[in-house]
């Protein structure tokens, strides 16, 4: 199969996107000539921005009306000799059976953990792919403890390869958006060396404690860095630095700069360039810091690393981290994990909710983040 039209559809979040981009890499080397177009959430795809491999983004609604499902489907019906669906969504599908001759996907994984054998869930999830199986030449099935979500990407394209482990023999790295210059605003304000510290994600049992972040920028600033707080226009985000910030002491607070809301990703991506260490909590920034190559640390609870840590930049094959670990790097990740047999649990924290917290988390003290910068640090001198 040689397709002269391809269609990437990734409905879902900024970093979603963003571990599309080796799967869209190894797509040209495979179709050089081909002309790729990318569909996702409108104010999602920021991610892509100079992507040279991408000739077309299509946005769309995460909630379409009726007028605009009749606008896209006027679009793309048809249009492509191959949809890649990048997630398993039944949108996604809809989305690649209106606009493409053939189609690949990625599949829900079946129930993990202490629902893994119960057969009823088991028969729901079969019949819910079912028809996403019919429809497609090729599908991938989810492995939320045991498969990396970058591997989850590559391996649609396998059913193109005459040896599939061909996908993974050659350095493997995440594109990052283009860089765009800095505000003034933050230009003159920043010293060097500087610390990035993002310690917003978007669901709060995904939040280290306040305390702890005080602790590490208080060190980091004594040690000699500027800190630069990086966090999403989300005022949920907003109002995390700034409960962040009227902890430290009037010393430390002149020493951080608070950038919450003031870049976009474009932006963020030049930031990050420019940083001696990242430290971030699991967020789709972790993923951009990991993808521009700066050090990045990164505080890991629920999510099991196996599936989606940073991916490290230049990595050759299919699998980076272990399911458990204190801490563990690779390339220019480190993962730092909190204590428990039950890490990681892949639950919404340890109510199972999103405003949960995470004991791990709230156990994975100051000293473990302090002691791994100090070894990435030493390693970079």
């Amino acid at each position: 199969m040689n397709p002269k039209k391809v269609l990437f559809i990734s409905t879902r979040q900024i970093g979603d996107v963003l571990v599309t981009t080796p799967l869209i890499s190894k797509a040209r080397e495979l179709w050089p000539d081909a002309e790729f177009h990318f569909l996702g959430y409108r104010g999602k795809l920021d991610m892509l921005h100079g992507n040279s491999d991408i000739a077309e983004i299509i946005e769309t609604s995460d909630r379409p009306g009726f007028t605009e499902y009749l606008s896209l489907f006027n679009r793309l019906f048809q249009r492509y000799d191959l949809a890649i669906v990048s997630q398993p969504s039944d949108r996604s599908y809809l989305y690649g059976l209106m606009a493409a001759f053939r189609r690949v996907g990625v599949l829900s994984g079946h129930p993990q953990g202490k629902d893994a054998q119960d057969p009823i869930k088991r028969s729901k999830r079969d019949k819910q792919n079912a028809w996403k199986k019919f429809i497609c030449m090729h599908t991938v099935d989810v492995d939320y403890f045991a498969q990396h979500v970058i591997t989850e990407k590559l391996r649609l394209l396998e059913v193109f390869f005459r040896n599939p482990r061909d996908l993974f023999s050659k350095p493997i790295s995440v594109t990052p958006p283009l860089g765009e210059p800095l505000t003034p605003m933050i230009a003159n304000a920043l010293v060097q060396p500087y610390v990035v510290v993002h310690p917003g994600p978007l669901t709060a049992y995904k939040r280290w404690p306040l305390a702890h972040w005080q602790q590490l920028i208080t060190w980091l600033t004594r040690r000699g860095f500027q800190v630069v707080l990086s966090a999403s226009p989300a005022k949920q985000d907003v109002q995390l630095n700034h409960d962040i910030i009227s902890l430290l002491d009037e010393e430390v607070t002149q020493k951080v700069i608070n950038a919450a809301g003031k870049l976009s990703i474009p932006q963020a991506g030049t930031l990050l360039r420019g940083a001696a260490l990242y430290i971030g909590v699991d967020t789709s920034i972790t993923h951009l810091a990991a993808a521009c190559n700066t050090a990045t640390i990164t505080l890991f609870g629920a999510t099991p690393p196996t599936n989606f840590g940073p991916w490290p930049n230049g990595f050759i094959g299919e699998q980076p981290y272990q399911l458990r670990a204190r801490s563990q790097t690779v390339g220019n990740v480190t993962i730092l994990q909190g204590p428990g047999e039950c890490v990681p649990c892949r639950k919404a924290g340890c109510l199972d909710r999103a405003d949960s917290n995470s004991e791990c988390l709230d156990l994975l003290e100051p000293a473990q983040v302090i002691t791994a910068v100090e070894q990435v640090l030493q390693q970079s001198t």
